[in-house]
């Protein structure tokens, strides 16, 4: 390892020096303590001192008769006398909590076959990225409540992703972390993939299947802040070693500690184990969580910026680029910070998207309103467009928005029962044919109606009811739709990829638009009133209805047709139910006579 870069912040593969490594005559531990006053390593119960290397700092040593399945841990002598066994900061694989020793593992024990998958990606900006936010202990779950294993949610997660027309998935934390609560956000191993489904092998066997199949794999990493178990990183030689000493910026809104990023040290750890991810399990993409407590002090723009933070994220970003240029890094950010999703060579800090949580916010917002007040909120749908040029924005609809008396996507919209599924559905198309890239987190898609339980699998038999099946079949059509249809996505970011074709219906509730690609032209039209409408689209061309979230197989009340409305004059006639949208490809330059 480069020490001198290990020390500057420059490192991204200090794993291949740091942790347990097997070599032809035994395993070789390496530890980071700079401030203790010795280390001993404990293999499987037993104590034996490590010795320091290089400039005392690490401490290192070789067992011969170690192996495969061995647990061990690091006894740090601390200079005011005390001790503390510490799981590995770069330990591969841990024991399944609320044990917490580190366990001595091959990382080539798996070979991957996903060669022509990992040769073919490449840039997504002009592509559809349909990405399904995902958490495995509590998707599905066996009959008896247990966990599935990577390699075996690869059997269910294939079909059904193929099924419901999503290109990637996207992973909460599957870093080990001690407490099932945090969702994975509160991390004890970094390079450790959870015991709870299984061994670091099986989940190379999840991610490459996923591969094979076309389907992309994002992971989502928190570098940010990590768990105060102390037998993690908290204090691990005695003093602040990975955290701000000062409790003010060290300890996070959750409980939780601080990186402290002006660190070398810690820069190098947390750029290595992004680079871990990408390099040793071919994940194909990051997704940062909490970006807006490394660009702010505690996230706090009150605060000032925290510009060795921000340095950090720009230096790591562009080090993953250079070493993974196809990969996918993704910001979630709140803040009004700009040009996060600029290269860090022209000024940003370098990611490829970024949530745009102020679209979800408004967009939910207006969701939930009586119908009677959605003439006042009327601009929420449109003020999206206002700023979205200034940044590539993913539209999300992740677990945060279904947890902590939220309510789910579907029992967020007004009215009733029965009215809450012809306005999700015209949600959902409003989302697909809005710019940006997509995330819907599971459950959504079959109209879930209990909040997100990390200790529950989802309420698959809400499919048996007639509502919740036809949602799920409309769910999958536009997804559908929105892999197979350019201009939803081939100029997401050119501002003549879209236009607002009438949005000052603010009465009627009625906004049409129009996504565009070099081949294709896509006209929505929505009433998001409670009340049926006429609208006449000037247009004369040829048009094909391609999807109506009103036709009966959807649970609405339209016979399903490719034809729509009818020419009166110099327009064509639409009629609008309640809570609808209608999607219209205009392919031609003469008027398709409907009624013929």
């Amino acid at each position: 390892m480069d020490m001198y870069g290990f020390y500057t912040g420059q490192t991204f593969d200090a794993y291949k020096y740091m942790g347990a490594h097997l070599t032809p005559s035994g395993v070789v531990f390496r530890v980071f303590a700079p401030n203790a006053q010795a280390v001993s390593l404990v293999l499987n119960g037993q104590e034996m001192p490590m010795g320091s290397v290089y400039d005392g700092n690490f401490y290192e040593i070789k067992v011969e008769n170690a192996s495969v399945g061995d647990l061990y841990e690091y006894r740090v002598y601390t200079r005011d006398g005390g001790s503390t066994n510490h799981c590995d900061p770069y330990g591969f694989y841990m024991e399944l909590r609320p044990a917490h020793k580190s366990v001595v593992c091959n990382l080539n024990a798996y070979r991957f076959n996903d060669g022509t998958w990992m040769k073919g990606r490449g840039d997504t900006l002009n592509k559809p990225l349909n990405i399904y936010e995902l958490h495995l202990g509590s998707w599905h779950r066996k009959d008896d409540g247990s966990w599935y294993r990577y390699e075996e949610l690869a059997d269910l997660l294939v079909p059904y992703l193929k099924e419901s027309g999503y290109n990637y998935v996207e992973f909460l934390p599957v870093s080990e972390h001690p407490a099932d609560e945090s969702w994975g956000y509160q991390n004890t191993g970094y390079f450790a993939p959870t015991s709870r489904y299984g061994k670091p092998e099986g989940l190379k066997k999840l991610i490459d299947t996923l591969h094979c199949n076309n389907i992309g794999v994002i992971l989502d990493f928190v570098p940010v802040h990590f768990a105060l178990d102390n037998y993690g990183l908290a204090r691990f030689d005695g003093t602040a070693l990975y955290e701000y000493p000062r409790h003010d910026v060290g300890v996070s809104e959750w409980g939780s500690r601080n990186f402290m990023h002006s660190r070398g040290e810690v820069r190098s750890f947390l750029q290595s184990a992004a680079n871990y991810w990408l390099t040793e399990y071919h994940i194909d993409g990051l997704r940062m969580d909490a970006i807006s407590r490394i660009i702010y002090w505690q996230g706090d723009e009150q605060r000032g910026e925290n510009g060795n933070a921000v340095d950090f994220i720009k230096v790591m970003n562009k080090g993953l680029k250079e070493r993974h240029p196809g990969c996918i890094l993704i910001a979630e950010d709140s803040t009004n910070y700009p040009n996060v999703t600029l290269e860090v060579d022209k000024g940003g800090l370098g990611f490829d998207y970024k949530w745009d949580m102020g679209w979800m916010h408004d967009t939910l917002a207006y969701f939930q309103a009586p119908p009677e007040t959605r003439s006042e909120l009327y601009h929420k749908l449109t003020f999206s467009m206002m700023y979205f040029h200034s940044e590539r924005y993913l539209l999300p609809f992740s677990h945060d928005e279904v947890v902590h008396g939220k309510a789910t996507i579907l029992q967020k919209m007004s009215g009733d029962y029965k009215q809450k599924f012809p306005q999700t559905r015209a949600l959902y198309l409003y989302m697909m044919v809005h710019p940006g890239k997509k995330l819907n987190f599971m459950g959504n898609e079959i109209g879930q109606i209990r909040e997100w339980d990390k200790g529950r699998e989802q309420d698959w038999n809400l499919r048996k009811y007639p509502a919740h099946d036809s949602f799920y079949i409309f769910m999958s059509e536009l997804n559908h739709l929105y892999l197979t249809q350019p201009a939803f996505y081939e100029r997401d970011y050119d501002r003549d990829g879209f236009a607002w074709l009438d949005c000052h219906q603010e009465q009627k509730c009625v906004y049409v638009l129009e996504r565009r690609s070099r081949t294709q032209r896509l006209i929505a039209v929505f009433n998001l009133s409670d009340r049926g409408q006429e609208y006449f689209l000037p247009e004369r061309e040829l048009i094909k209805l391609l999807i109506h979230t009103d036709w009966k197989r959807f649970g609405g009340n339209t016979v399903e047709t490719d034809c729509v409305g009818s020419l009166n004059g110099e327009a064509t006639h639409i009629t609008l139910p309640p809570y609808s949208g209608l999607l219209l490809e205009v392919y031609g330059h003469s008027y398709l006579n409907c009624a013929s």
